[in-house]
């Protein structure tokens, strides 16, 4: 495959094209880094493509309700569900697609787009190729056949692919101890976001059809079997009977969002808002944020919550406590609903500890999870293969 570059006029170097592969851009923490990486990117250094898939039914489209202004390209055969045929197909139009676009890095996300994208990289000789780990695969989503299936395929994906990415350590841990890919593979890259500006709390509220003085938990994100709704209703029920006038609300969709028919004993206490293009008005109208799954990786509505200076409850798994420091800006728990409920009346009923870990949550997340931040690791991450490679100066990459 040619790698023919072009020399910027500014810059006097290469500029490199990056092809990124993600399966689909639903609402979630794939596609605001992804978004953030198209936006944030040196255009003087880097010429980069996305190429995705369409998202499913009961999903919110992030490209439509959040940029709906960024360049994309689309693949019908690049959705979630798995088609033998149409994934062949898949992979020789993502082939061809890349031949025309003759990247010099192929980055993919996603489990499928990292298994389709690196087998049409790999046909279509691409140099170097990047696959992220948003989370991972190994615990909470399959039976433990298909889970081993998953790992041995991941093995070999790694075993073609220049650099792994995963978001936090914990998730690199998982990985390498799993044996997918060596350590000397993985950069670890954090999420990287930004949260638009807040309407007032009262405001945030009226909008919401909240109560303007009650306590308010959060919940933000899919609603599906790993994020475990069940155990958030039932932490729900258990706080409610400590603080009776708690209100909790879930801003998200899925196939596992509660029937309004099983929910009756928590009344008008439970708002399902589903998918709102402004979570930043969840935010600024909750007291806490809580988190009840069975896996994670490094959760953007937990950044974004520390953005919002609110504390958060969460379980302690994936990559959780990278983000959340147990005792200092939430609490984190096992996967005990009683444990969780216990936390969440702790916060509810202590306004000072809540304000206290708000602050601190909102210094440490600004400081760690900005969108600039993320630029600078991944053009890093880039300028190291290809000085590499040759391709650019040894001296770029002490900048």
């Amino acid at each position: 495959m040619s790698t023919t570059t072009h020399r910027t006029a500014s810059s006097g170097i290469l500029r490199l094209r990056v092809m990124r592969v993600i399966t689909r851009m639903n609402i979630g923490g794939p596609a605001v880094q992804i978004s953030a990486l198209m936006r944030g990117l040196d255009t003087e250094r880097f010429d980069h493509r996305l190429i995705t898939g369409c998202v499913g039914p009961g999903e919110a489209d992030y490209l439509h309700q959040r940029a709906p202004d960024l360049p994309v390209h689309r693949l019908n055969w690049l959705g979630r569900a798995v088609r033998p045929s149409d994934d062949v197909r898949c992979v020789f139009e993502l082939a061809a697609a890349i031949r025309r676009f003759r990247p010099h890095i192929v980055h993919t996300h996603t489990a499928k787009a990292g298994a389709l994208g690196r087998a049409a990289a790999v046909l279509a000789r691409v140099p170097s190729k990047v696959h992220t780990f948003h989370g991972h695969l190994l615990h909470g989503y399959f039976s433990p056949a298909k889970a081993r299936v998953v790992v041995q395929t991941e093995r070999r994906l790694a075993a073609v692919t220049d650099r792994l990415v995963a978001v936090g350590s914990q998730v690199r841990d998982d990985l390498v101890a799993a044996g997918v890919g060596k350590a000397a593979q993985y950069a670890v890259v954090p999420p990287g976001t930004r949260l638009a500006a807040a309407p007032e709390r009262s405001e945030a509220r009226r909008s919401l059809g909240l109560p303007p003085d009650c306590p308010v938990v959060a919940y933000v994100g899919r609603v599906t079997q790993i994020k475990r709704p069940d155990r958030f209703l039932a932490v729900a029920r258990e706080a409610r009977r400590a603080v009776p006038a708690a209100h909790f609300v879930v801003c998200g969709e899925g196939d596992l969002r509660p029937d309004p028919e099983a929910v009756t004993d928590l009344g008008d206490s439970l708002h399902l808002l589903g998918w709102r293009a402004d979570v930043e008005t969840v935010y600024a109208a909750a007291d806490i944020v809580l988190l009840t799954s069975d896996n994670e990786g490094m959760p953007v509505s937990l950044i974004e919550a520390g953005m919002a200076g609110l504390p958060v409850v969460a379980a302690n798994v994936g990559s959780v406590s990278e983000v959340v420091s147990d005792g200092k800006t939430g609490l984190l728990a096992g996967a005990s609903s009683a444990e969780l409920a216990r936390h969440t009346v702790r916060l509810l009923c202590d306004e000072r500890l809540r304000q206290e870990m708000g602050a601190r949550a909102r210094t440490w997340t600004a400081l760690r999870f900005g969108e600039e931040r993320l630029t600078a690791d991944t053009e890093a991450l880039y300028t190291s293969i290809a000085v590499a490679r040759g391709w650019w100066p040894a001296s770029l990459s002490e900048r």
